[in-house]
């Protein structure tokens, strides 16, 4: 596996959102309790930011339909609706982070 720094952790805040770009991917990167994670930015149903979506510990909703996906596994929280439609959403990926010296490292395969 790939790893490349995106940021320093002191850089982060806690409960802080950040879009980062790697190996063409956009990826949301959270610090949550002093841990980085990352998962794909772009919802797996109708590719809304995540980052724009509402986090909430380390839940974040899709702004487009109220899914909600855990930013520790990418796995889908709760289902959201269009219009009085339940929607099924597939997990978002998520990617391996580690820190290094200070520095935020998320792996690629």
């Amino acid at each position: 596996m790939q790893y490349s720094k995106v940021a320093r952790l002191d850089e982060l805040s806690n409960g802080e959102k950040r879009k980062i770009s790697l190996g063409g991917k956009t990826l949301l990167l959270t610090k949550i309790d002093g841990v980085c994670y990352a998962i794909d930015n772009k919802c797996p149903h109708m590719g809304g930011s995540l980052y724009d979506g509402t986090l909430e510990g380390t839940n974040i909703a899709c702004p487009r339909h109220g899914t909600t996906f855990d930013v520790r596994t990418g796995k889908v929280v709760s289902n959201g609706k269009l219009a009085f439609i339940k929607i099924k959403v597939r997990d978002a990926d998520a990617y391996s982070v580690k820190i290094e010296d200070g520095d935020v490292l998320v792996g690629l395969e």
